[in-house]
């Protein structure tokens, strides 16, 4: 980010020395003290200086909260629940998303594998037919340069391990504490009054989805207490994002116990009870005289490769799979999470994208489906299909490749290529991985300015925000019925507008919220 030249008058404020001083020491205080905080990178602290891994820092957060467009963050808000349904339904039709992988299998051994862990349980049979959704739907603001008018473009479609909720409503409450105690005392100071900040139950939301879920499981024999696993990364840096729907969970009556399975423990402290019902089965490693009957699997890990790093990975992800417990997601809600069902949805064909949605939407009108549609942004395939051909012309030319962003089926940020380093990056490739990726139309946001405070730093400049929409969704895989589908609160990412990727786990980005204008 640029050095900003801000003046007095515009938003946000210029600071003084003191001010800024201040503001950095009311933020870094207020959210250690509730948990608005991440594990400090090794980069920041090494191993040697913290090898018990007690520390933690202010995660990396706007000063003031990003101005937003009313109407487009009510615009997202009011869709959330199509598209949860939207998903619901692909991720039923098996048919389908076979489609979707058989395309890009042979050049996708990540896609080709989750899909072999569903055909080993479908030829088995499966057992739980609830599926449970905790996704977000990411949005930027696309400011049309024919028109003038602002709208927003999907950026993805998050089915797996969509975080930050837990963290996003202490943002929220960070940047309203700061409204009434800081912000008024400013040389240009700003009244609570001024802020419109809009609420944000993401915590308690998200943990709502997973009560319901816990709640709608059905075992056959009350032997061992219920519980929710939460499957994490053995390092893990965003921990206290998943400890608030943690401890909101364990605020319940009664209460809801959850317990924390590291990636690669999930063999050695689960199994599978040797029932036609197969109940997946918990032993806490600290009290292995109890054991707990798992009623939901929540996957904070596992959507990406490096999750994977040996044969018995698989056979961890096939043990959940094929068990009773109700998953969050499975196979099939993960795969439906692909960015080429995105590009699938979003690309027009003859017949127009509106018959693809109404295979999946048939209760929808079609203005509501039309709704959706207009968050579309331009998506290509890189195959050897006519649009797919098109694209890759695109994607070769060195100019009209910088309007573009090169997407791969990956969950998580840093896995993008950007504007003018895709061309040498698909050159670099044999031309039969290409259809692998997908060619996004890079959206172009209006001009925001704030300040982001980073490891105790503050850059200052122009910024581009990303807003999510998290949902919560139950649904009967068999008899096709959603048992519950709701909005669920909302996230801010913001990053400085030379930053290509948004991704706060990922270094890029910082935690926000919304000034609603």
């Amino acid at each position: 980010m640029a050095p900003s030249g801000a003046s007095d008058g515009l938003y946000p404020p210029g600071l003084s020395t003191e001010e800024s001083e201040q503001l950095v020491s009311t933020i870094k205080d207020w959210s250690i003290a509730h948990g608005l905080a991440v594990r400090p990178p090794p980069t920041l602290v090494s191993s040697t200086a913290d090898p018990h891994v007690v520390l933690a820092t202010t995660v990396p957060v706007t000063l003031f909260p990003s101005p937003f467009p009313r109407t487009c963050f009510e615009q997202a808000k009011s869709i959330q629940r199509a598209y949860n349904q939207l998903y619901a339904a692909i991720a039923q039709d098996e048919d389908f998303l076979r489609d979707i992988v058989q395309e890009i299998l042979q050049v996708d051994e990540f896609i080709a594998e989750l899909w072999q862990v569903h055909l080993k349980v479908k030829e088995e049979g499966y057992v739980q037919s609830l599926s449970l959704g905790l996704f977000r739907s990411d949005y930027m603001v696309h400011h049309s340069t024919e028109n003038g008018q602002s709208g927003i473009k999907q950026v993805e479609f998050n089915t797996i391990a969509s975080s930050f909720g837990g963290l996003s409503s202490q943002t929220s409450k960070l940047h309203k504490y700061l409204s009434s105690v800081d912000y008024p005392l400013l040389g240009t100071p700003l009244s609570p009054q001024s802020i419109d900040l809009p609420p944000n139950e993401s915590t308690k939301s998200l943990a709502a989805g997973l009560k319901i879920a816990f709640d709608a499981y059905k075992r056959a024999e009350a032997i061992h207490d219920c519980c929710v696993i939460f499957v994490v990364q053995d390092t893990e840096r965003n921990i206290f994002d998943q400890r608030h729907l943690e401890y909101e969970l364990q605020k319940q009556t009664p209460s809801v116990p959850v317990f924390r399975v590291p990636y690669s423990k999930i063999l050695s402290q689960t199994t599978i009870a040797s029932t036609p019902l197969r109940q997946l089965l918990y032993t806490p490693p600290h009290k292995p005289s109890k054991v707990f009957e798992v009623a939901v699997v929540y996957f904070r890990a596992g959507y990406g490769p490096s999750d994977y790093p040996d044969n018995s990975a698989w056979e961890a992800r096939l043990q959940i799979e094929r068990s009773n417990a109700v998953k969050c997601p499975s196979i099939l809600t993960q795969l439906a999470g692909a960015k080429k069902v995105q590009q699938v949805l979003a690309t027009p064909t003859e017949s127009s994208s509106s018959s693809i949605l109404s295979q999946f939407m048939k209760t929808s009108t079609p203005s509501e489906m039309e709704t959706l549609q207009d968050t579309f942004t331009d998506i290509f395939p890189l195959d050897e299909s006519p649009s797919g051909l098109s694209a890759r012309k695109i994607a070769l030319d060195p100019e009209l490749c910088k309007s573009y962003v090169l997407k791969p089926q990956r969950e998580g940020g840093g896995n993008n290529i950007y504007r003018s380093a895709i061309p040498p990056f698909l050159k670099s490739l044999p031309e039969s991985h290409w259809k692998s990726f997908i060619l996004m139309e890079i959206i172009t946001p209006p001009p925001v300015h704030n300040m982001i405070l980073r490891h105790g730093v503050i850059e200052k400049g122009g910024v581009i925000c990303e807003l999510g929409i998290y949902g919560t969704c139950l649904w009967d895989q068999e008899s096709k019925e959603v048992l519950h589908n709701e909005e669920a609160g909302y996230l801010l990412r913001t990053k400085g507008d030379k930053s290509e990727e948004g991704g706060v786990a990922a270094g890029f980005g910082s935690m926000d919220s919304c000034r609603l204008v």
